[in-house]
C-alpha cells in the first residue's frame, strides 16, 4: 500500500472542551466522507486557552478524556486513522503535557508524542508566551509504522528545529507531521517557508494542521493548514483561517524518487566547529 488520502483539518478552538469536540467530529466525518483514510487536528484541539488556572479546570488525565474519546471512537466507527493533534492532559506530577494520539482503524491507541521544544518567545507588538510556565517538555521524538508509511511526529514549534525531523526521517520517516497553532504574526512570516523546508530537507511528505482565527481567549492564530510533497510542492492549503477539510492524495513511493535524486539523508556527514577570529588574534598577539 503507498498510496493513501490523507485530510488535516483546521479548526478555530475555543476554550469548552465539548463544544470543540463536537467541532472536531464534524471535520472528522466530512473529511471520511470525502475519502480520507487518515485525518490529523491541530495542536490544542481539546481546548486553546491562555490561563493555566483555567487550562487545568478543563483537562482530565494523561488521556485528554472527551477529545480522545470522540477520537478513539472515530477511528473505530469510520474505519479510518485518527490523529489528535494534540490537547492538553494532566500529568501524575501536576504539571502538564502538550500530547499528541494516534488512533488506528480498529479504535486502538498507536503512539502518543509529548511535544519537545516549549514556545517561550517576545514577539513584536508586546506579544510573549511562556509556554514552560504551563507545559513539561518530551523527551522523545517517535515514529510510528502504518499500514501507507512510517510516520513522524512533531508539534507547532517542533517546527523551528530541523533536527527533530531529520532524526525521524533517519528513523525511517516517510510522512512528518506538525499540527499546529502558530500565531498570526509568525505564521505570516515563517509558516510556509518551514513546512516546505522541513518537507525538502528530508524529501518526505508533511501534513500540518493548524488552528485559525481569533479564538476565545483572545489568541489569534494564523491558519493555513497544509500538506506538502517530498519536493516541497503544496498539495493542499487551506485558503485561509476558517475551520475546513484539506484533502491530498499521497503517492509514498514519491519519497523513494525524491530521496533518490537528492540523497541528503544518506550523504550527510559528521563535522566539528572551528571557531576563529577576535579570540585566535588575541592569542597570537599576546604570544608574539
Amino acid at each position: 500500500m503507498t498510496g493513501i488520502r490523507v485530510a488535516a483539518l483546521q479548526m478555530r478552538s475555543g476554550t469548552e472542551p465539548e463544544a470543540n469536540a463536537d467541532a472536531f467530529e464534524a471535520l472528522v466525518r466530512e473529511a471520511a466522507d470525502k475519502g480520507a483514510q487518515y485525518v490529523q487536528s491541530p495542536e490544542m484541539t481539546g481546548a486553546l486557552v491562555r490561563s493555566r488556572a483555567e487550562l487545568l479546570e478543563r483537562i482530565e488525565g494523561a488521556r485528554g478524556a472527551l477529545i480522545t474519546e470522540r477520537a478513539e471512537a472515530l477511528a473505530g466507527e469510520l474505519s479510518i486513522h485518527v490523529q489528535v493533534g494534540s490537547t492538553a492532559v494532566a500529568l501524575p506530577d501536576g504539571r502538564v503535557a502538550n500530547r499528541a494520539f494516534l488512533f488506528s482503524p480498529e479504535g486502538n491507541l498507536i503512539a502518543t508524542y509529548d511535544k519537545i521544544h516549549m514556545f517561550d518567545v517576545d514577539l513584536d507588538h508586546g506579544e510573549s508566551w511562556r509556554e514552560s510556565a504551563t507545559y513539561a517538555p518530551g523527551e522523545a521524538a517517535v515514529v510510528a509504522d502504518l499500514p501507507f508509511g512510517r510516520m513522524g511526529f512533531a508539534i507547532c514549534y517542533d517546527l523551528r528545529f530541523p533536527q527533530l525531523f531529520r532524526a525521524e526521517a533517519v528513523a525511517g520517516a516517510q510522512v512528518l507531521t506538525a499540527p499546529a497553532a502558530f500565531t498570526r504574526q509568525t505564521g505570516e512570516a515563517h509558516w510556509h517557508v518551514l513546512i516546505r523546508a522541513r518537507a525538502i530537507e528530508n524529501g518526505a511528505f508533511m501534513i500540518a494542521a493548524a488552528q485559525g482565527g481569533k479564538h476565545e481567549d483572545g489568541r489569534e492564530t494564523f491558519g493555513h493548514s497544509m500538506i506538502v510533497d517530498p519536493w516541497g510542492r503544496i498539495l493542499a492549503e487551506a485558503e485561509g483561517d476558517a475551520p475546513e477539510v484539506v484533502i491530498a492524495d499521497l503517492d509514498i513511493s514519491e519519497v523513494a524518487a525524491a530521496r533518490g535524486k537528492v540523497p541528503n539523508l544518506r550523504n550527510a556527514r559528521d563535522f566539528t566547529v572551528k571557531q576563529v577570529g577576535a579570540a585566535e588574534d588575541a592569542a597570537r598577539s599576546k604570544a608574539s
